[in-house]
């Protein structure tokens, strides 16, 4: 898992809230068999009119927010089911971090197992981010995990919560199985115990 300290990023602002999982990534896009590719379908049904070409109206289409890592969202973000397949969509588009005042649990779970980080912040502040990301061209916001700080260039600072494990994990690049290869050491000396007392 690629580590995340301090992250600078442009923000996309998706000013909605219940954003669920089938939204993030359609259900039709479900059978690939490999975990790459998805983030070409993210938010399609979104971006795509209905003859399938891009909507100038859907914010991730425009110019000016072309290579965001970070997207600030409504509440109650990632809801619905608990595909997997949705934290992927956002990481392989090239978003670091999600900002909303609220996120389903699974999708948090997700996330935090495959290095996005999701940031709470309070709703006015999340307002506030919106705001700014639609009025500054370029818009950008630094997220510091170590220091649990969201801000930017224009005078904005907001600071949140976030469990320690998942935030050692982010600053560590730490995934299930690099947790599990940390204590590689104990599970050989118990392999080799439980194989001696088989003799």
């Amino acid at each position: 898992m690629e580590v995340l300290r301090v992250h600078e990023g442009k923000v996309a602002p998706l000013d909605k809230v219940d954003v669920d999982t089938d939204q993030i990534i359609p259900k039709q896009f479900l059978k690939r068999v490999e975990r790459t590719g998805f983030g070409d379908f993210l938010f399609y049904d979104w971006r795509s009119t209905p003859d399938r070409k891009p909507n100038p109206e859907f914010t991730l289409n425009q110019p000016r927010y072309q290579g965001a890592t970070v997207l600030v969202s409504g509440r109650n973000f990632g809801c619905g089911s608990s595909r997997e397949h949705a934290v992927w969509a956002l990481m392989q588009y090239g978003f670091r971090a999600v900002i909303a005042p609220s996120f389903a649990d699974i999708f948090s779970n997700n996330s935090s197992k495959n290095g996005l980080a999701i940031i709470k912040l309070k709703p006015e502040e999340v307002s506030e981010l919106l705001q700014r990301a639609k009025k500054f061209d370029g818009y950008k916001v630094t997220i510091d995990v170590e220091k649990c700080s969201v801000s930017d260039a224009h005078g904005f600072s907001a600071t949140f919560a976030m469990d320690e494990d998942i935030r050692k994990r982010l600053i560590e690049g730490l995934d299930d199985i690099a947790l599990t290869l940390k204590h590689e050491a104990d599970i050989r000396r118990y392999e080799e115990s439980m194989t001696a007392q088989a003799r």
